[in-house]
């Protein structure tokens, strides 16, 4: 009698098998690196909010408004507008000083090339040494984006995500982070992750709200309107309003999201320096 050349059931079953287990160990891979990628944010804060009190405690100022900064890593001949407060000489290497008043200012404008405090604020602890990377220090401007990822300011692992710094104006109750109207007494600077957006650093939506969850529940309180992180959530940015089921900037005991599959939180650390 001749043999089928078909598979047996026993045969087919056992290719079901392996390819089930192949599926789901694509699907527990991808799983297993995206939770890597949001425990890498955390990691990177902790090192940049270690790194600046480092800098402050070696040089008694602050990153990018450090008042003699040229002194020690020379003016910087390229940027318009850089400021000296010293004799140092110009270098294409150099820096350019701060006003000293221990607030990060943006000071920008729908120009390349100026020097402003909150890119000043990488230049800085680039030239001390204390992270890796080289900065410009400039507002960047290509493509009306004042920050460009990896040029003027540092990138996350997290995919698509930069980490910048920013700061709130001085007053009464403020809407500092352009998310939850805060009462005074919130700091002044805070660190900000997101994406690239139009002249400012980036702060873009870049996290889902479950994920955003995620990390502030660990870091913090869980709630996106209190605590040490803030995630953003302003109705006319991008997808921002998918981030939190508040009703508007002063509702600060709304909780995430997390229903929502769109991407849109960006994270605000804040009480830092």
């Amino acid at each position: 009698m001749k043999k089928s050349s078909g598979f047996s059931l026993v045969e087919l079953s056992i290719v079901l098998v392996i390819l089930g287990l192949l599926v789901g160990g694509i699907l527990a891979g991808r799983s297993l690196i995206r939770a890597a990628e949001l425990r890498g944010i955390t990691t990177e804060y902790t090192r940049y909010y270690t790194t600046v009190h480092a800098f402050q405690n070696k040089y008694f100022a602050r990153p990018g408004d450090f008042y003699n900064a040229t002194r020690f890593w020379s003016t910087d001949s390229a940027p318009a507008s850089c400021t000296t407060n010293s004799s140092a000489p110009l270098s294409a290497n150099g820096v350019c000083d701060g006003n000293g008043d221990n607030i990060l200012t943006y000071g920008g404008s729908n120009t390349i090339n100026i020097a402003t405090e909150v890119f000043q604020f990488w230049r800085h602890l680039e030239k001390s040494g204390m992270i890796e990377g080289t900065y410009t220090g400039v507002t960047y401007m290509a493509d009306d984006k004042a920050a460009a990822i990896g040029v003027s300011v540092p990138g996350s692992k997290y995919p698509g995500a930069g980490w910048g710094v920013m700061r709130s104006n001085a007053g009464a109750a403020e809407n500092i982070t352009q998310a939850f109207t805060l009462p005074r007494g919130y700091p002044e600077n805070f660190f900000v992750l997101g994406k690239e957006i139009t002249l400012k650093p980036p702060q873009d939506a870049v996290l889902k709200p479950e994920e955003a969850w995620n990390i502030d529940t660990k870091v913090d309180d869980g709630k996106p309107g209190q605590g040490n992180l803030l995630a953003f959530s302003r109705a006319n940015w991008g997808n921002s309003a998918s981030c939190t089921n508040g009703a508007d900037t002063n509702d600060l005991t709304t909780d995430y999201r997390v229903s929502s599959q769109n991407v849109g939180c960006a994270l605000f650390f804040i009480k830092l320096f």
